[in-house]
């Protein structure tokens, strides 16, 4: 008899099983007293359904006892027990009521899982209408979605699935198509955080083709976010060779670029054009959105006799190239009287280069303040590029506002209000060592990309931007918590920024017509 009273029921195979005797099968087995077997017991309202609220209350006696209860009251939990049980139905056909046939158009495997209806209902919308008084469905999915099926089918009985970079594209597509929403929202989450992880063909550029063709503009600006700021590492990488002229045409209309310089970004469209060949119309339309401007003079004699492509193309690209080389000619204030500074052309992107800026290496930045200084060129034309801007910088782990400072007490102690160290935030100013006439007509855009490292390796995971009339960054690592050691902010302890001061020209006067 003990070895009854220690049994579980045996559960029965596909077929002949109600729905109330497989959900019997899933509730945990309990002891009773004097060792007799019991199920979890059911809630009184179930157990007598005649039962109405009475208007009565309770007897004071009574209603102690019920505080009394609640305070040694305990929670029971078997959930993992319960999983571990649906994992089991899935895997052995216990009770199986539907059975699903997975084909792929380039193979005759058929793939055949053996499921229940209500379990695949409660988690797909699609699935509740599909097998609406069916018991076998055949369904028609690509090889790579069909590779993960079983595990996608596993998620719908336990709620949860691990997945790798290449599994996320086809994961996304089955909750997609199957209207699993929570996996949908989970696989979509999972590619925006894991757009600097380290792949051999690199992914980030399929995943932003990918979000163009579902439509979801969330993922697809971040993966556009993450190329522009770490473009320099996209272009010389495997999977600069799978971008769409769509998206190379985006990126190029982009001042938030980091790379090393607009040399170096005509050398990968270049090699790009080459590669992909593209029609007439596709290459002037790249070609013209390139920043000569933003080019050496030197390097641009350079490239109109050593560069291909823009031999074959000079007819397009003529009049920038003279605009071009205008620019460098004349100083700044000059040639802003005969033509228009305010577009695209004469904005630098974020250029990595010397000339533009200087990483800044901060070791322990929760210890104290810090300062440093550098020096940029005036502008980006061939007049100035003797002129320098010394820049100095203070950074504060721990800054406080005047709302926040310190202050006397009113108290007779006269003690000074508590203030905590974590009411402090991050701070970094950037201010100009010295002031000129050379000035005139430039203002300076200051920027500050933050490094972080994923997988042995760093990439650009924020940039910060602000304009010559303010000095400090209003929300520079606002939410980063500096005191930790392990924050998602610092490499080896550190804090890597890269300071970059762009010079941006205005129009003095009207343009000329």
């Amino acid at each position: 008899m003990a070895g009854l009273l220690g049994a579980r029921p045996a559960v029965p195979r596909r077929g002949g099983c109600s729905w109330a005797t497989f959900l019997l099968l899933l509730l945990p087995v309990q002891a009773g007293k004097g060792g007799c077997l019991a199920t979890t017991p059911m809630c009184p309202a179930l157990q007598h359904p005649a039962h109405t609220h009475s208007s009565v209350s309770a007897p004071p006696t009574a209603q102690k006892a019920d505080l009394s209860s609640e305070a040694t009251g305990a929670t029971i939990n078997h959930s993992l027990a319960l999983i571990h049980r649906l994992q089991e139905l899935l895997q052995d056909g216990n009770a199986s009521d539907t059975t699903l046939r997975v084909r792929t158009a380039s193979s005759d495997e058929v793939k055949v899982f053996h499921t229940h209806q209500l379990l695949l209902a409660l988690q797909s919308e699609a699935f509740e209408s599909l097998l609406h008084n069916q018991t076998m469905v055949t369904l028609h999915e690509p090889a790579d979605n069909a590779a993960l099926f079983e595990k996608f089918i596993r998620y719908l009985y336990c709620g949860e699935i691990s997945i790798l970079l290449h599994q996320a594209i086809p994961l996304h597509r089955l909750a997609s198509k199957y209207r699993v929403s929570m996996l949908q929202r989970g696989v979509a989450e999972y590619m925006k955080s894991h757009l600097a992880s380290e792949s051999s063909q690199g992914h980030v550029v399929s995943w932003y083709h990918y979000a163009v063709k579902i439509g979801d503009a969330g993922l697809q600006e971040s993966c556009l976010q993450f190329l522009a700021w770490n473009l320099s590492a996209v272009m010389g990488g495997a999977e600069w060779a799978t971008v769409s002229a769509e998206l190379l045409v985006l990126l190029l209309e982009r001042s938030d670029l980091v790379l090393q310089s607009e040399l170096e970004l005509y050398a990968a469209v270049e090699e790009w054009l080459g590669r992909k060949q593209p029609e007439a119309p596709v290459v002037v339309k790249v070609l013209r959105s390139i920043r000569y401007a933003m080019i050496p003079p030197s390097h641009l004699f350079h490239l109109q006799k050593q560069s291909a492509v823009m031999v074959r193309h000079y007819g397009a690209i003529q009049d920038l190239l003279f605009q071009a080389f205008q620019f460098h000619s004349a100083s700044p204030i000059h040639f802003a009287k005969y033509f228009d500074v305010n577009c695209s052309m004469f904005l630098p992107r974020n250029y990595l280069s010397s000339s533009w800026g200087s990483p800044w290496v901060i070791n322990n930045p929760a210890r104290d303040d810090r300062s440093t200084s550098f020096q940029t060129q005036l502008g980006p034309s061939n007049h100035d590029a003797s002129k320098r801007v010394t820049w100095n910088v203070l950074f504060s782990p721990r800054w406080l506002p005047v709302s926040l400072r310190p202050v006397y007490s009113d108290s007779v102690s006269g003690a000074i209000q508590s203030i905590r160290i974590e009411d402090g935030r991050p701070r970094l100013v950037i201010t100009p060592a010295m002031t000129s006439s050379d000035f005139a007509g430039v203002s300076f855009q200051k920027t500050v990309l933050v490094g972080v490292r994923q997988q042995g390796r760093i990439f650009v995971k924020h940039a910060y931007s602000f304009h010559q009339s303010t000095d400090e960054l209003a929300d520079f690592l606002a939410h980063a918590d500096l005191q930790k050691r392990t924050s998602e902010y610092l490499i080896d302890n550190s804090l890597h920024l890269h300071l970059i001061v762009k010079p941006i020209y205005h129009s003095l006067i009207n343009v000329r017509k």
